[in-house]
């Protein structure tokens, strides 16, 4: 892997933790920098931690990881989609506005594990590389991090003028994100 490459890698393989901090801003009403390092943070490690874990594993269990990593993706991400979207059409019971103040800590976990599936991929073909996995590993959690981080500020800028139709658009990238994922695998 050349030294270009890996940044490129970064972000690519961070580009469904900025969707989903993105759309997790959009809802976020109160302690923005908080959540938005809590969420980063969550975002960060289980992108270095993921591919650490499948150059762990090596190419041994990647027969077996590969036929439905895609679909624990796919339902991952748009059983949180459809969550953005029934809490963005539903009504509000006492008309306040509708979003939350604070992450709970379950659905920060399953969105962390949702966008990192693909990591664990990545990090099974770097078993086959000639190239330190501790750097490749740091460089997707710092990137994962930093663009998680602004996502979450630039989601929360979006929301705060556009809050029901970027609940709804942010709902259905997740949904498309996974279908994505769930397309690209089935059909390669």
């Amino acid at each position: 892997m050349s030294f270009w490459a890996l940044p490129l890698l970064a972000v690519g393989v961070s580009a469904d933790a900025f969707a989903v901090a993105l759309g997790k801003g959009l809802q976020l009403r109160a302690q923005i920098v908080r959540n938005a390092l809590v969420l980063a943070l969550a975002f960060g490690l289980a992108q270095a931690l993921m591919p650490l874990l499948g150059y762990l594993l090596g190419s041994a269990f990647a027969a077996f990881i590969e036929p439905f990593d895609h679909w624990v993706a796919f339902a991952l991400l748009a059983a949180v989609g459809v969550k953005m979207l029934w809490e963005a059409l539903t009504p509000d019971k006492d008309g306040a506005e509708a979003g939350t103040s604070r992450l709970s800590t379950r659905e920060t976990i399953l969105l962390a594990v949702a966008t990192s599936i693909d990591a664990l991929a990545v990090g099974l073909s770097f078993a086959f590389l000639n190239f330190p996995v501790w750097i490749a590993v740091i460089a997707i959690g710092v990137v994962t991090f930093v663009l998680s981080f602004a996502a979450v500020l630039i989601g929360h800028r979006i929301g705060t003028r556009f809050r029901r139709p970027a609940e709804i658009v942010g709902g259905l990238v997740l949904i498309g994100i996974g279908t994505q994922i769930l397309i690209s695998h089935l059909t390669a």
